[in-house]
């Protein structure tokens, strides 16, 4: 890596920045509610794909990091030494570099087929490994995940009964209950009953989870709330982003993260166009009643209406601000995970002044 820049304007754009202060308390607030609702904080690296943040997690209190690929896991693995893979990992490249983790780092990998577990036990039978099952219960998402509690309880029977790996509980992803947190009483309510029917058929068959693991950003505030609950997997808010504070998930000042980039163009009356595409931001439309790719974090209200490649167009119809070319803004972006995957570094600034930057290890496939 080239020499740290000393000020953010000597960072050439477009480029990932976050706050640091902004982000270390957003983990203290993550931290301080699990501790209050005697939930574990095991929260989803897909986000920041950087070791130094996951340990920055495990500091403030996190038991260990969840990761979505082996390039994760392999990433994390330097600074975590227990690892939540909730993703099936089907085939034997997968499983070969899941085995290959170093031997101090616990793993634990979520499941939801007897193919996937078959692959998982003979991979660690091979290595000499011990791995952790955790059952994947679809808890009304209609993604991934056992259909009922009859087929969790059968594969949780499987699991307990299979060499080389440990039953150690059940998962689910809420990713379903995405409106407003004021307007989740429903979701919510569901969601703690379908995970309750499952436990309920796991105690009376004797094989009750160890860790009952779920939750999200969107749902986090209200973790406490769901039945059984003892661990809790957020990923997007140790930055936030637009979506985030649009459901009232966060304050707009909680956003850590944004994508620093320059005017460029001024031509086109009403609108300025800036170096920050969609291969700076994503092209990911936002889940909420407003539209656009993102905003800037000093002018919400002032939003990237379309983005191409490598350009990104700001819509001034609402606002008398008018930038100049050359002029610098930061966007919060509608979703953080996928703009953090198209950067290769983070670069940590507290006000103008850059502090730190961190290679993004686990970006890509």
């Amino acid at each position: 890596m080239t020499e740290l820049p000393r000020s953010i304007d000597a960072i050439d754009t477009p480029a990932a920045v976050v706050d640091v202060d902004r982000m270390h308390a957003n983990l203290q607030r993550a931290a301080e509610y699990c501790r209050a609702h005697g939930l574990a904080w095991r929260p989803h690296a897909k986000t920041h794909k950087t070791p130094a943040l996951a340990a920055a997690q495990v500091r403030a209190g996190a038991v260990g990091v969840t990761v979505a690929t082996p390039r994760e896991a392999e990433a994390m693995a330097t600074a975590v030494d227990d690892l939540l893979l909730a993703y099936p990992p089907i085939g034997r490249p997968k499983l070969q570099r899941l085995m290959a983790l170093p031997e101090h780092v616990r793993l634990t990998v979520g499941l939801d087929s007897a193919e996937a577990l078959a692959g998982l036990a003979e991979a660690a039978r091979a290595a000499g490994r011990r791995v952790g099952v955790l059952v994947e219960v679809d808890a009304g998402m209609g993604r991934v995940g056992v259909q009922s509690s009859d087929d969790a309880l059968a594969l949780v029977r499987a699991a307990a009964e299979t060499d080389g790996v440990e039953y150690r509980g059940i998962m689910f992803y809420p990713g379903h209950v995405r409106m407003r947190v004021e307007a989740q009483d429903a979701g919510i309510r569901a969601l703690s009953e379908r995970v309750g029917r499952t436990l309920e058929a796991l105690h009376a068959a004797g094989v009750a989870p160890g860790v009952v693991s779920g939750g999200s950003t969107p749902t986090f505030w209200r973790s406490h709330e769901i039945e059984g609950l003892t661990e809790v997997r957020p990923g997007t808010n140790i930055f936030n982003d637009r979506t985030t504070a649009e459901i009232g998930a966060c304050a707009w000042d909680e956003c850590a993260y944004s994508v620093l980039a320059t005017v460029v163009s001024t031509s086109v009356p009403g609108q300025v166009v800036v170096d920050a595409g969609a291969k700076a931001l994503s092209k990911e439309e936002i889940r909420a009643d407003v539209t656009g790719y993102g905003a800037l974090l000093d002018r919400p209200d002032v939003i990237v209406k379309s983005v191409s490649e490598e350009h990104g167009i700001i819509d001034l119809s609402g606002t008398d601000w008018r930038p100049r070319i050359g002029e610098r803004v930061r966007i919060v972006p509608n979703h953080v995970c996928v703009s953090v995957n198209l950067h290769e570094r983070l670069y940590g600034v507290r006000g103008e002044e850059v502090v730190d930057a961190w290679e993004i290890a686990g970006r890509g496939r």
